[in-house]
């Protein structure tokens, strides 16, 4: 953990050869256009605004030593502008460098300082092989130049459409040796594009959409891996990233390159970009005009670091960006920000005497920050804290203000919830246990705090490898890459609060990723067959809450976002119906031990599970013999009464009597209630017609006790078919019901009756029971 030590001057312009005039010149008002200092730190080179000669425009000093020549450069109308001053490395000697100053119509001058002597130049070149070519941004990448230029069409009339895209980004190595200083061939990037500003890191340029860009063009960045030949287009706020792999030059085309991404980008807002700068990692730190502070990594992706004071953020007010080390050092409007990059921690914030500052390099001094400012150089220095064991102030607050925002949103409660009240305790019950926690453990060390949050941070970073891992996957592996990725995210939803937002978004999944969401869910709910062929489950409780808690389908309104439950049964009608009623009865089994019967608490207080999962049915566009299995078996496995019983009657619609047999003789067992409706049923059935004669041996004993002789008879006779014909006690006719069919139930009924008056040895029983016994 480091922290900034005090400001401390290290040079007065008295130091240095050039110290007087700089002085004056900033005291005066007439701010430079451009300062840098030199790889080394030894030399600082300015750019001053438009100056009448003789005066130079470009001065090159020494800031340590007197020894060598200072180089001043001027020039004059009609000379084109000065685009760019870049020191170059030198490959074949490590650690020297080079000075190139570069016009807009691509001349470059080179120079090169040498001890005792002073600058000299080494020669002068053309960047461009176009006479009509106009350099509009360029920047240097190790002992490469890359730029990019217009080349206006040769016709004056040509369509406007096409002369937005007369640029091209360019690059060329620059190789200095004993014979001079030689140019590689010109290597084109990309062509027929629209004006971009280049930057550069040691690995890829990234193209940043100039401000006179089309409205369409200046919605995305562009990122080029030269090692690799690849393009990554991305729109990192909206989350889009695409790669393509540049196989030729034709496919450097820039109107080629977007042809599959055009109506996807239209729909996108155009980047929001103050400033922008490359950071000593190798990523593109872009500040928007509401101050947010963001990264975009090389591989497309976007990091939020830190939001700058002072609100929207005015087109002439200028914002300096300087990575060292770990530290991000920010200034605007005299006020310097140093926020460490990893964690987008604020580790110091200085009010600064003057509002124009210049970072200066620091080479071998990471740990250090050095500033120009108007009464000589100044450092920051930083240290490591020696009691880790006591965390800063900042990180703590940092902790409890996210406590108060998530249970403010929770909160029913219109009163303003403070890190005082939430140190306090107060009413909140939720709160006064985080803050005890929290208390307890933010007053050891950092590590308990980092061991409690590891598998979370772990499961983030594993989460952001994966979506790395897509990006750049081939198309053979893209598939199996989302698969990981939808699991994860599906995973993570279920192990979070169920709200209407991630309700939203596990819908969005199911429907944009179906089979990648169904296996994922198979995965979190651990769905299997066990040997026996049964489905078994082996989720823990909270995911079952999730799955059976959620908000329900009057809470969602009508934007066709439907609960979670419903979305696991519309995945099992599609790839695996046979299993869906075994899912309801296993939420039905979670329900009983979780939920008291008739809890409106619980996820069958309003609506069965199993008529939820019917409405799924319901749903579908066209019915089939299956969907009549299915809603048979839905029905039965919800062991209800009436859903039996509705079972029952769908089955008789059906004809399907062996069936109507087996399910009686099931669930007949259920419930001396359950029992008598059923048999009532099947009784009537047998009065009506003869399907039911194959079965009766399965169907009497099911009959019970309590039912009487009388009772038999009165439901036969309530059911009998009307005939056009007189009745006769005898019908030569196969479909009528007889005396000899009902006969064996009649007996089953009265047997009781006649064995317990011949053990009473009353007097002798009735002619028609005995008849019938």
């Amino acid at each position: 953990m480091k922290r900034a030590g005090m400001l401390r001057q290290v040079a007065d312009f008295s130091d240095f050869s050039r110290g007087r005039w700089l002085q004056e010149l900033l005291c005066r008002g007439e701010e430079p256009r451009y300062v840098q200092s030199s790889p080394d730190g030894q030399h600082l080179l300015v750019l001053q605004k438009s100056r009448p000669p003789p005066l130079p425009q470009v001065v090159a000093f020494q800031l340590h030593g007197v020894g060598g020549a200072d180089l001043e450069r001027n020039w004059q109308p009609p000379q084109p502008a000065l685009v760019g001053l870049l020191f170059l490395q030198s490959p074949a000697t490590p650690g020297s460098w080079v000075l190139a100053i570069v016009w807009e119509h691509g001349r470059t001058e080179v120079w090169h300082f040498v001890v005792a002597v002073g600058w000299q130049l080494l020669q002068t070149l053309e960047l461009c092989q176009g006479a009509r070519a106009r350099i509009v941004s360029v920047c240097s990448q190790e002992a490469s130049l890359v730029w990019c230029e217009e080349r206006p069409p040769l016709d004056a009339h040509s369509d406007v459409s096409k002369c937005a895209f007369r640029f091209c980004v360019c690059t060329r190595a620059l190789e200095v040796g004993e014979q001079g200083v030689r140019l590689g061939t010109v290597r084109i990037v990309l062509h027929n594009s629209p004006e971009y500003q280049v930057l550069a890191s040691p690995q890829h340029i990234f193209l940043v959409p100039a401000a006179a860009s089309f409205a369409t063009t200046s919605k995305f960045l562009l990122i080029c891996h030269p090692e690799k030949a690849k393009l990554t287009i991305t729109a990192p706020s909206a989350g889009f990233v695409q790669s393509k792999v540049l196989r030729s030059s034709s496919e450097s085309d820039f109107r080629k390159l977007l042809l599959g991404s055009v109506g996807l980008l239209s729909g996108l807002a155009p980047l929001d970009i103050h400033t922008s700068a490359v950071s000593n990692s190798g990523g593109l730190l872009l500040v928007s005009t509401k101050g947010a502070v963001n990264m975009v990594e090389p591989d497309g992706t976007q990091r939020h670091i830190f939001d700058l004071e002072g609100g929207p953020l005015a087109q002439e007010s200028p914002v300096r960006l300087k990575t060292f080390g770990s530290i991000l050092a920010c200034v605007l409007a005299g006020v310097l920000y140093l926020v460490d990059q990893n964690s987008g921690r604020l580790v110091e914030k200085k009010t600064l005497s003057m509002k124009e500052v210049h970072f200066l390099e620091s080479p071998g001094q990471e740990d250090s920050i050095q500033l120009l400012t108007q009464t000589g150089i100044y450092s920051f220095s930083f240290c490591k804290l020696e009691d880790s064991s006591r965390p800063e102030p900042c990180l703590v607050e940092m902790v409890f203000e996210e406590a108060c925002r998530y249970y403010q949103r929770r909160s029913l409660s219109s009163s303003k919830l403070t890190v005082e009240k939430l140190k306090k305790g107060g009413a909140f019950q939720a709160p006064v246990a985080l803050a005890a926690i929290l208390q307890h453990s933010l007053q050891d060390t950092y590590a308990k705090l980092l061991s409690t949050m590891s598998l979370e941070l772990q499961s983030y970073m594993s989460l952001e490898l994966l979506k790395t891992c897509v990006v750049c996957a081939p198309e053979s592996e893209v598939e199996s890459y989302c698969e990981e990725l939808v699991e994860q995210e599906v995973s993570r939803v279920l192990h979070s609060d169920m709200d209407k937002d991630n309700l939203a978004y596990l819908n969005s999944i199911f429907a944009s990723f179906p089979k990648a969401a169904w296996k994922a869910m198979r995965s979190c709910l651990q769905l299997q067959q066990n040997g026996d062929g049964l489905l078994v489950a082996r989720a823990t409780p909270e995911v079952w809450k999730k799955v059976l808690g959620g908000p329900h389908q009057e809470e969602m309104g009508q934007n066709g976002v439907v609960p979670l439950f419903e979305l696991i049964c519309a995945s099992f009608l599609r790839f695996k119906p046979k299993w869906l009623p075994s899912f309801v009865e296993l939420t039905q089994q979670y329900v009983s031990i979780s939920w008291t019967y008739g809890s409106k608490e619980g996820p069958e207080g309003r609506v069965p599970l199993y008529k939820r999962a019917l409405g799924v049915l319901a749903r579908k566009n066209k019915r089939s013999e299956a969907d009549d299995e299915m809603e048979l078996e839905l029905l039965l496995c919800s062991k209800r009464p009436k859903a039996v019983l509705q079972a029952l009657h769908l089955l008789i619609r059906l004809k399907r009597w062996q069936r109507v047999v087996e399910v009686a003789e099931k669930f007949s067992k259920l419930s001396p209630l359950l029992n008598k409706e059923i048999f009532t049923t099947l009784l009537a059935e047998f009065a009506q017609h003869r399907e039911l004669d194959p079965y009766l041996d399965t169907l009497w004993p099911l009959c019970p006790v309590e039912l009487t002789a009388s009772d038999v008879l009165t439901v036969v006779l309530q059911h009998l078919p009307r005939s056009q014909e007189d009745p006769v006690p005898f019908s030569s006719e196969g479909n009528q019901l007889t005396v000899g069919l009902i006969k064996p139930l009649l007996q089953r009924i009265v047997q009781p009756v006649v064995e317990w008056w011949a053990g009473t040895q009353s007097p002798p029983l009735p002619p028609i029971l005995c008849s019938v016994g």
